[in-house]
């Protein structure tokens, strides 16, 4: 009984076959290798109490609208090497990376964090 014990450790239970494909997660899409991912409008809160005002638009999905520190700018979407979405108001010095399971905004000059693990409520 021994030695057929041992030879079914040889052999895998399951195999997954390799005409199977990973399905991308629903609502995420890959456009020129940058990830579009779906995320919500609303206060992003933050470590420390922080928090962000996120307003996205409907009419230009590489454009949001922050509020931070009770100034209001227009952040654009530049490309990323990891394909991540990655907004930016170059003018001010803001960089919002935007991920569905948490999000960080930074100082774009110094790369300090100003607000980090950022969620939507």
């Amino acid at each position: 009984m021994l030695p057929l014990v041992l030879a079914g450790c040889a052999f895998p239970f399951f195999q997954q076959p390799s005409s199977i494909v990973s399905v991308p997660q629903p609502g995420i899409t890959s456009e020129g290798g940058q990830l579009q991912i779906p995320l919500g409008s609303g206060v992003y809160f933050c470590e420390l109490g922080r928090s962000v005002l996120v307003q996205r638009n409907a009419q230009n999905i590489r454009m949001i609208e922050l509020e931070w520190q009770g100034k209001q700018r227009t952040l654009l979407r530049y490309d990323s090497s990891s394909g991540l979405p990655r907004y930016e108001d170059r003018q001010h010095g803001l960089l919002w990376i935007d991920l569905p399971w948490k999000s960080v905004l930074m100082d774009a000059k110094t790369g300090r964090p100003l607000a980090n693990e950022c969620k939507l409520s």
